[in-house]
């Protein structure tokens, strides 16, 4: 199996265990599009782009701000939440949740779909 197949294997296992995940992606760290689970009609280079952007930004607001290495981004908006979490040096593990997720859960797939990218991507 290539990477990209196995990336897009762990994409679709985070979908399907966590009925919260409305969509995901894995980009890296440079805004390209590494695999996705995303909905028709969303752009994929546009996501990966802004997902870079946004953890670029935040990684430089934590190290500005001595909160030591980034772990994830956590974005909330009146139709759910965005959630990036690291997937090893170089890639990014981008979520869609519901607006009623069950937080915890989340983070925990999510964390274990991140470690399985980042062990893709090493």
């Amino acid at each position: 199996m290539s990477k990209i197949e196995e990336l897009n294997s762990v994409l679709s296992q985070l979908s399907a265990s966590s009925s919260d995940v409305e969509a995901c992606a894995v980009v890296s760290e440079d805004g390209l599009m590494m695999a996705s689970a995303l909905p028709q009609g969303v752009e994929e280079a546009r996501v990966a782009a802004m997902s870079a952007a946004m953890l670029s930004m935040g990684a430089r607001t934590a190290t500005e701000l001595n909160r030591g290495i980034i772990q994830q981004v956590f974005l909330k908006g009146d139709h759910g939440f965005v959630v990036m979490m690291q997937a090893g040096r170089h890639g990014v593990l981008v979520g869609l949740a519901r607006e009623d997720a069950k937080l915890g859960l989340l983070f925990l797939d999510m964390g274990r779909a991140a470690e399985a990218a980042a062990a893709i991507l090493s």
